[in-house]
């Protein structure tokens, strides 16, 4: 996944770059784990990490000496959730889809070119997998990353290009910018995207964006399977369904959006 280079947004820039990196990290990190693998000076790191944690977007552990995320990213991240995640509003259709096709379905959106899972339902045999409702995964390599980067303007997809670190995760992945362009347009084609288990092995999915009525990706779809139970052909026919929902979801996200403009 391609860093964050806060350096155009000056100090506060900076200083969301230190958050990320304690929130990748997935653990508490010490300052010299921070220091080695960062890019800022010995104080400047010390004047960041001081200045989030009394804000407490950050905690430190002094027995520890360490530093892990505040519990005031708590409640930022509820706030967020509900006021611009599509999740809340999507509740009730992605769980009428996942009693019909007992298949595990997940609900994404994009964040800074890369797949942010805002909700998921587990099938009714779960199987263990990578995604989870809050964790942010590569988009070039998912059935709803994909989904959502075909919609997207030239502009945004280019940014979005530049994120992609096209790293192989499996012999399937499409790991150069050109296989994903030519992937890109295929989906735009048939109007969905699969993931040929191009993530992690022995998984499968389709995938739809959800978009406005002008065509702007508001987030992507799927229904998951494994290669065990299921085929890529036998999800395609699940697609004209997930459209219903995709749609159902992006006219509920409109109206609560833009609730003036859809009076008019």
């Amino acid at each position: 996944m391609a860093g964050v280079d806060g350096g155009g947004d000056g100090t506060v820039g900076k200083a969301l770059d230190v958050l990320d990196r304690v929130a990748q990290a997935g653990r508490p990190v010490r300052f010299s784990e921070l220091l080695t693998d960062g890019a800022y000076p010995k104080a400047t790191l010390y004047r960041f990490l001081q200045t989030l944690t009394h804000q407490g977007m950050l905690a430190y552990d002094a027995d520890r000496q360490t530093y892990g995320l505040g519990v005031r990213l708590v409640r930022l991240a509820h706030a967020a959730w509900a006021q611009s995640s599509i999740a809340p509003l999507a509740r009730p259709f992605i769980d009428r889809l996942s009693a019909e096709v007992g298949e595990t379905i997940h609900l994404a959106q994009l964040d800074l070119g890369q797949v942010l899972y805002v909700d998921k339902r587990n099938a009714q045999r779960p199987v263990e997998m990578f995604s989870q409702a809050g964790k942010v995964g590569p988009a070039y390599c998912t059935g709803v990353g994909k989904a959502m980067l075909a919609f997207l303007t030239q502009d945004e997809l280019s940014r979005a290009m530049e994120r992609q670190s096209f790293h192989r995760f499996t012999d399937h992945t499409l790991n150069t910018p050109a296989k994903l362009l030519a992937e890109l347009q295929a989906i735009r084609d048939r109007g969905f995207a699969f993931d040929r288990e191009e993530h992690e092995p022995g998984i499968i999915c389709i995938a739809l964006p959800i978009l406005t009525r002008g065509g702007r990706v508001m987030g992507a779809l799927s229904v998951t399977s494994t290669t065990a139970r299921s085929t890529l052909d036998a999800l395609a026919e699940l697609a004209p369904r997930i459209g219903e929902t995709a749609a159902l979801i992006a006219a509920e996200a409109e109206s609560w959006r833009f609730p003036e403009q859809n009076r008019a």
